[in-house]
């Protein structure tokens, strides 16, 4: 007699095909709206770049499609429109400033069709992403390795006031952006193992008879301080990094909160980073900058008018200024609800545009209503990576899965926030969408390592087949 089982999920290939589909076919339409605009014609280059993005992205499937038939199909389409979008905008923003060759997207796009390789890369071999648990340690020690990297003198380069790249002769890397991925893959393997300990309590807070916080013991607040003492020491204080200490904290507070379900350890940890932050104001130049620049952005003094930034006295002279947020705050809003249209605004005013700033551009040139859809598809690559950890039946994949789309989810927040006012800037990239090679290779290994777990959790389990008192095993 056959035992009851459910219905296999189904593979849904095809829709992931139409919906990838669909995203080139946006991304190609951005440049042709772009083109019109402009110049009155379709871009010259827009066959070149159909064919190598949409080529792309199609292989991309057909890959998937033998290689991880199970995994989520609403993973690729996603990241391929935000990398599109990505693509696009880049050609837009170079054609404005004269550069009509679109170099700085054809580089972007020579990134994609690299960081899609290792994407492929680590489909193919990262068979079972459980196996990274043997190494929690290991993983933890390179991700140290990798943030030390631009301290090294001669090696580490400073921009815009940040020590978070490194040279590397023919090309600059931000090793930051692979630290905080083998970051996630130890503390996935640590919340396993540590989880039970890390859940007790001490002693509990009441008010009345009403329990207010658990406070966890002392002796098990070590990760937590160790944590934030690196967090603070060296990538605020040395390396004036705020974006990434903010990154990483804030990831390691979401994922202990999964693994002890003690909201404890987030009002201790945001109290202790904040309070850091608070007592090293007057002290590290660089957070000061931001500090003043964001909240007193609209100041002459801060904002450095031609008549302060020649006056060698000037206070921009040695706090920098806010140009760069102001020109965005101003150019999204000229861009309302529906936006000047790609092509239609002049987004070239806003210094360094390309990089984290570059949702200020779609702001002004899709208006709230194409920057809502943009943090939709961010919104729902993050919600698919908490689907994934759900749908897991092992304690690490949830851990990891989780971890990563806390990773995208704090990263979007933060670049984000910081264009539109609601935090200090911190220099971060919005994932698959900025200029930079780092940031979107990073951004499709996090893809990958979802793709490989979504295969693995949506896989149908052997069906077992019982007759007459004999079972027997059968693999579909």
């Amino acid at each position: 007699m056959e035992a009851p089982t459910a219905l296999p999920p189904v593979k849904r290939r095809n829709a992931e095909l139409v919906m990838t589909l669909f995203a080139i076919a946006i991304t190609l339409f951005a440049m042709i709206e772009a083109g019109l605009t402009r110049n009155g014609e379709m871009p010259p280059s827009l066959f070149l770049y159909g064919m190598l993005f949409g080529g792309l992205a199609v292989l991309a499937h057909f890959f998937i499609r033998f290689f991880a038939p199970w995994s989520d199909p609403l993973l690729l389409p996603l990241a391929t429109l935000l990398n599109g979008l990505g693509i696009a905008m880049l050609w837009r923003l170079y054609e404005a400033t004269g550069d009509t060759s679109g170099g700085s997207a054809m580089n972007q796009l020579i990134l994609t069709a690299a960081s899609m390789a290792v994407f492929a890369g680590i489909v193919f071999f990262l068979k079972e992403p459980r196996t990274l648990q043997r190494y929690p340690y290991l993983m933890a020690i390179g991700a140290v390795f990798l943030l030390l990297l631009p301290l090294i003198p001669g090696l580490g380069q400073t921009i815009n006031g940040a020590r978070q790249w490194i040279s590397l002769g023919f090309t600059s890397l931000q090793p930051s952006e692979f630290a905080k991925i083998a970051l996630v893959i130890f503390l996935s393997g640590y919340m396993v193992t540590k989880r039970d300990v890390l859940a007790l309590a001490s002693r509990q807070i009441k008010v009345g008879r009403f329990k207010v916080l658990d406070l966890p013991r002392m002796r098990d607040t070590a990760p937590m301080a160790v944590m934030w003492g690196f967090c603070i020491i060296v990538l605020v204080i040395l390396m004036n990094d705020l974006g990434t200490s903010l990154l990483l904290f804030g990831t390691f507070l979401a994922m202990i909160y999964v693994a002890t379900q003690r909201s404890s350890w987030i009002i201790i940890g945001l109290a202790a980073f904040f309070g850091a932050c608070a007592a090293l104001y007057p002290f590290v130049p660089h957070f000061r900058v931001r500090m003043v620049t964001w909240l007193d952005a609209f100041r002459p003094d801060v904002y450095c008018t031609d008549q302060y930034l020649n006056d060698p006295e000037a206070f921009c002279q040695t706090a920098g200024n806010s140009q760069q947020l102001v020109q965005g705050l101003f150019a999204m809003a000229e861009g309302g609800m529906t936006g000047a249209g790609m092509g239609g605004g002049k987004p070239a005013y806003v210094p360094e545009v390309q990089n984290d700033f570059i949702f200020s551009a779609f702001g002004e040139e899709l208006g709230l209503t194409g920057v809502m859809v943009m943090l939709m598809a961010l919104a729902l690559l993050v919600e698919r990576g908490m689907r994934i950890a759900l749908a897991s039946k092992e304690l690490f994949i949830k851990m990891f899965a989780s971890g990563i789309s806390f990773l995208l989810a704090f990263q979007t927040f933060v670049v984000i926030g910081g264009v539109t006012r609601v935090i200090p800037m911190t220099g971060a990239t919005i994932p698959f969408v900025a200029k930079g090679g780092s940031a979107l290779l990073s951004s499709w290994v996090m893809l990958a390592l979802l793709m490989r777990m979504s295969n693995n959790a949506r896989k149908p389990a052997p069906q077992a087949i019982q007759d007459e008192g004999a079972t027997q095993v059968i693999s579909r």
